[in-house]
């Protein structure tokens, strides 16, 4: 199996994961990498960091919905407000009226975890510390 190709559908409530053949010493992935698996930009990303040699597992969040937890603890390690992991150009994000106002993080988290597509992605964490990787080089902040 490619770094790049998915396994089968988990069982309900796991998580899809593709483990790269080369792991880090202590067998976890340096990167995990929050994404959509048909996002040309995700792929982008992960061909970037194949050819660096990087680890990263993946998690398919349109597939395995993040929970409120899950999406305010990827918000915690940007280090910026949640509105800005918004999808701006999704139709739920106008049908929601998100562009006249400002919505708090916890009402932006809570929004994201029940439309999934309103979501920016990839987003990609590594320990304490989370970017969205666009354009992907911004992951490259991660690895200094």
């Amino acid at each position: 199996m490619s770094p790049t190709s998915y396994l089968t559908a988990p069982p309900r409530g796991g998580r899809i994961r593709v483990v790269k053949p080369f792991c880090s010493v202590n067998g976890m992935a340096e990167l995990m990498v929050y994404e959509k698996r048909t996002c040309t930009t995700c792929r982008n990303l992960a061909t970037l960091l194949e050819e660096r040699g990087v680890d990263f597992d993946r998690v398919d969040y349109h597939v395995e919905p993040l929970s409120e937890d899950e999406i305010r603890e990827l918000v915690r390690k940007t280090g910026g407000p949640a509105r800005e992991l918004f999808r701006e150009r999704e139709p739920v994000y106008a049908e929601l009226g998100l562009g006249e106002r400002q919505p708090d993080d916890d009402e932006a988290i809570r929004l994201m975890a029940e439309h999934p597509e309103l979501m920016q992605r990839p987003v990609v964490v590594r320990g304490e510390r989370a970017v969205l990787a666009r354009p992907v080089e911004r992951v490259l902040e991660l690895l200094d």
